[in-house]
């Protein structure tokens, strides 16, 4: 951990419920116990339509070190309404940060497999998302090479696009080293891209397969993935939630 960044408190009580950020569109809230200017972790799930479930877990392990999260259903199967849901979780994150007890002027945005495609494509693109753009960004598990957002256009990659400077706002990539389903070279490539780009980007490998990254597994009969159990898959997430804590607390991010 770099000098003068925050280790995670120990574990904080976290209170949840559910609100809508967009009519119609559905958003966990979760809150640490006594939260006062937190730091806000926007959390965007992947290509299954309206699976923030897939997210909690993740959600409630940063929250219970005093991160304010929100994971929003998006409508990934649909690529009209995709990406205005996906703005208007943005816009939510912002604007009620305060009243949940976060700092609006330090939302961090992460996502999983689409999501983090999404993430990077908003954190080196901030056009995107009308010239917004996150205290850090966070991809887990993903591919980066397309995007929900392509304008009316047919879907583009992200990397590809000429990218606006990261300022040195930390970028952190994690990735499962048993992951075959998205090649983990494709977070070693991000993370190169997001660095040119002037992030302060680093890559962790963990334990894991694709679901296992956010402490999922992959449900055939459902044909998603879905919170486990498993001791293994719950190590990773912890993992991975105590790394994106220490970024979020920050000031100084994730070590190199």
């Amino acid at each position: 951990m770099d000098r003068g960044s925050r280790e995670p408190p120990a574990a904080l009580a976290v209170a949840s419920h559910i609100e809508e950020y967009r009519p119609g569109r559905l958003v966990e809230v979760l809150v640490p116990e006594g939260a006062r200017d937190a730091p806000v972790v926007l959390l965007w799930h992947g290509s299954g339509p309206d699976e923030r479930d897939a997210l909690v877990p993740l959600a409630a392990a940063l929250a219970a070190c005093g991160v304010v999260a929100l994971v929003p259903d998006w409508r990934s199967d649909d690529a009209s309404a995709g990406p205005g849901d996906l703005l208007a979780s943005i816009d939510f994150a912002t604007d009620s940060a305060a009243g949940l007890g976060g700092d609006p002027g330090r939302v961090v945005l992460a996502g999983w497999s689409l999501g983090a495609s999404a993430a990077a494509d908003v954190a080196l693109h901030p056009d995107v998302a009308h010239g917004w753009h996150p205290t850090a960004v966070v991809g887990l598990g993903g591919g980066y090479d397309r995007t929900p957002f392509d304008n009316g256009r047919r879907a583009r990659d992200p990397m590809a696009d000429s990218a606006v400077g990261g300022a040195g706002r930390p970028a952190l990539l994690a990735h499962g080293i048993s992951d075959h389903l998205i090649p983990i070279e494709r977070s070693v490539v991000a993370t190169a891209v997001l660095a040119e780009a002037g992030w302060r980007a680093v890559l962790r490998q963990v334990d894991t397969d694709h679901a296992g990254v956010i402490g999922t597994v992959y449900d055939r009969q459902l044909k998603r993935c879905v919170p486990s159990d498993d001791p293994g898959r719950r190590s990773a997430l912890m993992s991975v939630a105590r790394e994106l804590a220490r970024l979020a607390l920050g000031p100084d991010g994730p070590v190199g």
